[in-house]
């Protein structure tokens, strides 16, 4: 048996559940540094700092791999959020799922993040279930995620694979 989820394109009421969207062609953007430069702040809310956790800014190198699976795994970080901004337009495919003790798989859901021209990226709530980075595109991506002495990183193996396919 196996599970078959579509993937959808990454917008932001669809996502909010899961966590918020980047839209870095979108948002409102203020000069800065004499007129050189144009600063665009993107929205929170970032979870960081619980029990003793700082933030971590880290580049993760991805290989490209193809999203149709089949997927085995999901993991979370409940005490912190992780934030994923494409570089050069790099992009990804987002399986996501709600869940307490374990995932919901009634709530798992795929979204093409950073699809058109890499100008998307998000940062998932603490708690949110989802698949290591799967990217489309060999590339890096822009981290920023809770490091601590307490390890925050939960991972169960799916009963039932999971595969996507587009649309």
């Amino acid at each position: 048996m196996t599970r078959n989820v579509s993937i959808q394109p990454l917008q932001t009421e669809a996502f909010k559940a899961y966590g918020v969207v980047l839209n870095l062609g979108d948002s409102a953007t203020r000069v800065i540094n004499a007129g050189t430069s144009q600063r665009l702040d993107l929205p929170g809310p970032f979870a960081l700092y619980t029990e003793g956790g700082q933030p971590v800014l880290a580049v993760f190198r991805a290989r490209a791999q193809a999203p149709a699976g089949p997927w085995h795994m999901l993991e979370r970080h409940r005490l912190g959020s992780q934030s994923f901004v494409p570089l050069a337009g790099a992009r990804c495919v987002a399986l996501v799922a709600l869940g307490s003790n374990n995932p919901d798989l009634s709530t798992l859901a795929a979204f093409a993040a950073f699809a058109v021209e890499g100008n998307q990226g998000i940062t998932l709530h603490p708690g949110t279930w989802h698949h290591p980075l799967l990217a489309r595109d060999d590339g890096d991506f822009l981290v920023i995620e809770r490091a601590g002495d307490v390890i925050d990183c939960d991972v169960v193996q799916l009963e039932t694979p999971v595969y996507l396919r587009e649309g």
